[in-house]
């Protein structure tokens, strides 16, 4: 980027590639393994990058373009519940289709059975994007049922932190689509549901606890581009 590195000098491009590398990496580098590890302590069962499941039936199929279509037409408002129950009648009727979803970032397993499937965002996502993060979660929640249909199953977007803090997360964009009740997780919301209260606040005292112990090795890393 020279024009860049010209306008704004080595020091602050080294600065930016590092934020953005940090911002690209944290989700699967540091986010993921985060969330296992406390979720291991709470739940029966806490795993990373896991598949929801290979079969949809053609009903189920049929079912989740319609929820999609009365969504995307403002014919109707998201209830995941109601969707849930809908795809449960149809989960195991018709052909059924092997299908390849986007993996679950983060699979939980409760101790009275309850599955929680975790779709790990970044903080400000593209508004047009929840329209595909609804489908994904729809057909999780259709596999899932596909191989149980008795099963309990919860399908989640979770956005790690607010960036407008101390403002509440601006969820205006979702509302329509997601259910924002039962199909979304921000921040403490989430931290706290997978570790119990107060997670989320010893999380960020950690962060800042290395931050501190790290701050020498990150100025010598910087110092090299300097400019006189």
């Amino acid at each position: 980027m020279p024009f860049h590195t010209r306008l704004l000098g080595k020091d602050r491009m080294a600065l930016f590639s590092f934020i953005h590398s940090l911002n690209t990496n944290f989700g699967t580098s540091i986010f993921e393994p985060v969330a296992k590890a406390l979720a291991s302590t709470n739940f029966q069962s806490a795993l990373s990058q896991q598949v929801a499941g290979i079969q949809i039936s053609s009903e189920a199929h049929n079912v989740i373009q319609n929820i999609m279509d009365n969504l995307a037409t403002a014919n109707s408002n998201p209830d995941k519940p109601i969707e849930i129950e809908a795809l449960r009648a149809v989960c195991q009727q018709g052909q059924m289709r092997k299908v390849k979803l986007t993996k679950v970032d983060i699979k939980l397993i409760a101790h009275d059975g309850t599955i929680y499937l975790f779709d790990i965002k970044t903080a400000k996502p593209n508004a047009g994007g929840f329209k595909e993060f609804k489908r994904t979660l729809l057909e999780w929640v259709a596999a899932a049922l596909a191989d149980n249909p008795s099963a309990n199953v919860q399908t989640i977007i979770a956005i790690p932190y607010n960036p407008y803090d101390p403002q509440p997360y601006n969820r205006w964009t979702m509302r329509g689509m997601l259910d924002l009740r039962n199909e979304l997780k921000v921040a403490e919301e989430f931290w706290d549901f997978l570790g119990g209260q107060g997670t989320y606040q010893q999380l960020l005292d950690i962060f800042e606890h290395v931050g501190i112990e790290l701050r020498p090795e990150i100025d010598e890393y910087f110092a090299r581009y300097n400019q006189a």
